[in-house]
């Protein structure tokens, strides 16, 4: 593959020396996508931009395959040597990005780094009592009770060199809701096939091979040097694409999908992915700051709830605003899921007159003002999704103030429970129901229920979230699933919209196995 020289030079801001390839570079790969990674603090937030870029730097224990099976990362193997053990032996030979060997001590260290008050991943770790080393390359977790999921749950903790962390400040997560700069957040150190050499937030980070990768044989590895530059301009990133400065787009706009596919330069990969879109509403407050109403909140009301659902016209937006790149939902759990019910997933109809009756007897007969956050650098359309949304409501007298900003923005006031009307949108790298139930609808309590914004709390639903978790007999714990997406449906917790539609565009001599967690792994990536 010939090296390209890039042309947009105000669009990347790009210089000389910091896009130096290495001397013996063959490779370049150029690739952007609307947003930025939040940090490379690989355990502060657990979102998926951030995700991906730590995938190319970190790695896990556990991995997930292209297919998104399960295959050996860190650890070659792994079994329950007692109900509550799991032991994990540990890959021998392996060395960080410094040189410095990877062993159980930073196995350890990463997993009790997992769980601290600052991760956003300590919910993937409830069940965690005790992390124990057995020696230098066998490491043993020790959970509250039965835990099946325990391999699953481990695809995301990234492991990091303990000496390094201490050395630089950062035994503890960077604290993302709180604004902490840290090392971390800008400097990393992993066992990837990729090394950082320059990280510029919201311009450009620049990785180059890991020229000591220790699964170099097994994988392509053609990429010498690759680059990442966000652009959040729909027509600059397809423009880009079009003209060969970059190789790979993650997430062309929809409305562009059919002039790229005609172009013989350029081939576009489509699946369905792994997430699903909706919006979630403050409902746990007695009152709320940003509506019309006094002394009381609207959203607490299920017929308020209800009538905002009925008035999305979603036939609409999936034609007109996703141009067919997405399936409606009637459930907040995408398909792939253990747990997902298709008798559940039957959305409530469009129906604005029933809407506005629904208000009327909430007390709401000329509706109420509210707003409503949207990231606008995140999700497909996601800003035109919630405009759309807004001028329905208004045909039932809701009138919602829209407020679009970067989702950096959006997802630390959620975190803080700054806002009470917003959209998210949830993948579950897990698989399993219990990892939407952990982080959406159980009670917020510190160790669960951190992406749950909307106050909704439900001992029922604590009460399954923490029982399915150990329960290892399959139809037992299939039995609490479905329970409790009966609890979550019967309280219309969110309003469903969506599952996305995964497009990836790239060069026509580039190939790039697509993933329906929307995940790339670019050690994978190979050049024609």
């Amino acid at each position: 593959m010939r090296m390209k020289t890039l042309l947009l030079g105000t669009v990347f801001a790009v210089g000389a020396t910091a896009m130096a390839a290495p001397a013996d570079a063959q490779n370049q790969f150029r690739w952007a996508r609307q947003g930025d990674a939040l940090t490379l603090d690989p355990m502060s937030q657990n979102e998926g931009p951030t995700n991906t870029l730590s995938a190319q730097i970190y790695e896990p224990l556990i991995e997930r395959a292209n297919d998104l099976g399960l295959q050996a990362g860190l650890a070659v193997s792994w079994e329950p040597v007692e109900d509550t053990i799991w032991e994990f032996q540990l890959r021998e030979g392996v060395t960080f990005h410094d040189g410095a060997a990877f062993d159980a001590d930073d196995a350890v260290f990463s997993v009790n780094r997992a769980m601290a008050e600052t991760s956003d991943f300590r919910n993937y770790l409830s069940s965690v009592e005790e992390v124990e080393k057995v020696d230098d390359f066998t490491i043993r977790i020790h959970t509250a009770g039965p835990n099946p999921i325990l391999p699953q749950q481990m695809t995301f903790i990234y492991m990091m060199d303990q000496d390094w962390a201490v050395a630089n400040n950062v035994e503890e997560p960077q604290d993302y809701a709180g604004g902490e700069e840290t090392f971390a957040v800008r400097n990393a150190n992993g066992t990837g096939p990729f090394i950082v050499e320059l990280r510029e937030p919201e311009v450009r980070t620049v990785l180059v091979k890991n020229e000591n990768y220790w699964d170099a044989a097994n994988v392509p590895l053609e990429i010498d040097e690759m680059v990442l530059s966000p652009i959040a301009s729909d027509p600059t990133r397809v423009a880009a694409l079009l003209s060969g400065e970059l190789e790979f787009v993650l997430d062309p706009p929809v409305q562009d999908l059919q002039r790229l596919a005609a172009d013989p330069s350029i081939k576009v990969e489509t699946v369905d992915e792994n997430r699903v879109i909706f919006f979630g509403m403050n409902m746990g407050a007695e009152d709320l700051d940003d509506d019309s109403v006094e002394g009381a909140n609207p959203f607490a009301d299920i017929q308020v709830r209800e009538a905002l659902y009925r008035a999305i016209d979603i036939d609409a937006i999936q034609r007109v605003v996703m141009r067919g790149q997405a399936t409606p939902a009637g459930v907040v759990v995408p398909t792939f899921v253990h747990g997902y019910d298709a008798d559940l997933d039957v959305r409530l109809p469009f129906d604005p007159d029933g809407a506005r009756e629904l208000l009327a007897e909430a007390g709401y007969p000329d509706g109420f003002q509210a707003t409503l956050y949207c990231p606008n650098d995140r999700y497909v359309n996601d800003e035109a999704i919630c405009q759309a949304a807004v001028g329905m409501w208004a045909q039932i007298g809701v009138e919602v103030d829209l407020v679009a900003r970067t989702r950096s923005i959006h997802f630390q006031d959620l975190q803080n429970r700054v806002i009470n009307f917003y959209m998210l949108g949830w993948g579950v790298p897990t698989f399993d129901s219990e990892y939407i139930f952990n982080f959406l609808y159980h009670t917020d309590d510190g160790d669960r229920g951190s992406w749950n914004g909307t106050g909704f709390s439900d001992a029922r639903m604590d009460e399954l979230t923490q029982a399915m978790l150990t329960e290892v007999d399959l139809a037992a714990r299939d039995s609490l699933i479905a329970e409790a997406w009966g609890v979550a449906q019967e309280n219309l917790v969110y309003l469903p919209l969506h599952y996305q539609v995964i497009n990836w565009a790239m060069g026509a001599d580039v190939n790039v196995p697509i993933r329906s967690d929307n995940t790339p792994l670019f050690k994978y990536v190979s050049f024609e």
